[in-house]
Formats: structure tokens, C-alpha cells, sequence
């Protein structure tokens, strides 16, 4: 079901800041299920991936043991999550360009999760 016309006509937004790596912790699934949960109860859902948070929504993850954080953001994303990476954390990471990650996902500056914040947004960031 796409939601993503729903939440664009409610003015509430959830921006979630998220700073670890998938399978380092458990914060990328925790924002993860915070944002789900979000989207169901008709906010608009942003997420800033900062630090190692720019490894979560990488192409290609093959976890053995984990259940595959890359696949839950792609459902974000299919349900109208907005997914923004900092562009000096994934430069400073080895990835230069879009095509390390999954369609949806857009690199981009720090300004934008400033313009964010200015908005009437509920802030959670996750990391330590």
C-alpha cells in the first residue's frame, strides 16, 4: 500500500537521526521499527543517516547471522520514508556515488537535516 500520499497531507513528521552501522547495534533496527511505526500512524517519516549510519541502506547486504537491515529501510522507502545520507560521512566511507545504494536513498549535506529541524518535526536520533 502506498502511504506516501496520506502522509504528505499530515503536517506531523518524525525525523530520525540515525549514527551506527547496521549489526554494530541495535539502533538501526530500533529506527527502523520507530519509523514503521510512524508511517502507520500517519506521520511523515525522514531519516538522516550520519556517521556510520551511512552503511545501513547499502545495496547487496548479505548478513548470515542478521536479519537484513538494508531490505527494512527498502520497506521504508516503498512506504513514503524519506532516506538522506551525509555526503562527507559516505565520501569519508568509500562511497562516492548513489550506486551503492538502494533506489531512494539520496547523498546529500548536513543543511538538509538542518532545514529539517527547523520544520515542526519530532527529533530522535539513535547512536551512540
Amino acid at each position: 500500500m502506498d502511504t506516501s500520499n496520506k502522509n504528505s497531507l499530515n503536517n506531523k513528521t518524525m525525523v530520525i537521526v540515525l549514527l551506527d552501522g547496521p549489526y554494530i547495534s541495535q539502533y538501526a533496527e530500533i529506527g527502523y521499527k520507530m519509523a514503521e511505526a510512524a508511517l502507520n500512524r500517519g506521520y511523515q517519516v525522514k531519516i538522516f543517516l550520519y556517521m556510520d549510519g551511512v552503511h545501513i541502506p547499502q545495496k547487496d547486504q548479505n548478513p548470515r547471522d542478521f536479519q537484513n537491515v538494508s531490505q527494512n529501510f527498502k520497506d521504508l522507502i516503498k512506504k513514503g520514508a524519506e532516506i538522506k545520507a551525509c555526503i562527507r560521512c559516505a565520501a569519508a566511507r568509500g562511497y562516492v556515488d548513489q550506486s551503492n545504494y538502494l533506489d531512494g536513498v539520496k547523498i546529500t549535506s548536513v543543511y538538509d537535516l538542518a532545514e529539517w529541524m527547523k520544520k515542526d518535526s519530532k527529533i530522535i536520533t539513535l547512536g551512540r
